[in-house]
């Protein structure tokens, strides 16, 4: 059975004008159809090491490393995403560990390109300071109303982002970003 999708947006322009005229709102309705995918998914898994010396900003962080495994990067819709990660050190207590996963949306024109990033779900796999070298899994169902398979276009784009957030005591904040391609088969 082959199930098409269909997903309804909402653009909504205001123009303020003078104090004379009166100002003017214009609301336009589009729909994105999306068939689903027939080719064969590969999985694509992804081994990351997160440590001071693998992040952009590391002014003043403590030492640590942590490991990891993504199951999968390009994803099926309807199943999890998964993996593991594992501690194997932190010269800080770590306060928590989380998943966030992003949506992006991108619509461009000849003007240039708009781009939002909204967090779309958020979940804790660990709290506290975990256990230096045990395997925490990575288990998070995408939100059925809130996800898509992934869209690209010319002038419209919807993509997919997981980040791993750490949470030291200390409140430094550590983010790996991973590019996550949904599709439906």
């Amino acid at each position: 059975m082959s199930v098409s999708l269909l997903f309804k947006y909402t653009l909504r322009c205001d123009m303020k004008r003078s104090l004379l005229a009166k100002d003017l709102t214009k609301t336009c309705e589009f729909m994105v159809h999306c068939q689903p995918q027939k080719a064969k998914l590969l999985p694509s898994p992804v081994d990351f090491t997160i440590t001071p010396d693998t992040l952009q900003n590391r002014s003043s962080l403590p030492k640590f490393m942590i490991r990891g495994r993504l199951n999968a990067t390009n994803c099926v819709i309807t199943q999890p995403l998964t993996g593991e990660l594992v501690v194997e050190s932190s010269e800080v207590a770590i306060k928590s560990i989380e998943l966030q996963l992003v949506r992006v949306e991108t619509c461009g024109c000849a003007e240039g390109y708009a781009r939002d990033a909204t967090e779309i779900q958020n979940i804790q796999i660990a709290e506290g300071d975990v256990c230096h070298g045990l395997p925490i899994p990575i288990y998070m169902v995408f939100p059925r109303l809130f996800t898509c398979p992934t869209l690209e276009t010319t002038n419209f784009k919807v993509e997919f982002e997981v980040n791993v957030v750490i949470v030291l005591h200390d409140d430094h904040l550590i983010t790996e970003n991973f590019p996550l391609k949904l599709c439906r088969v």
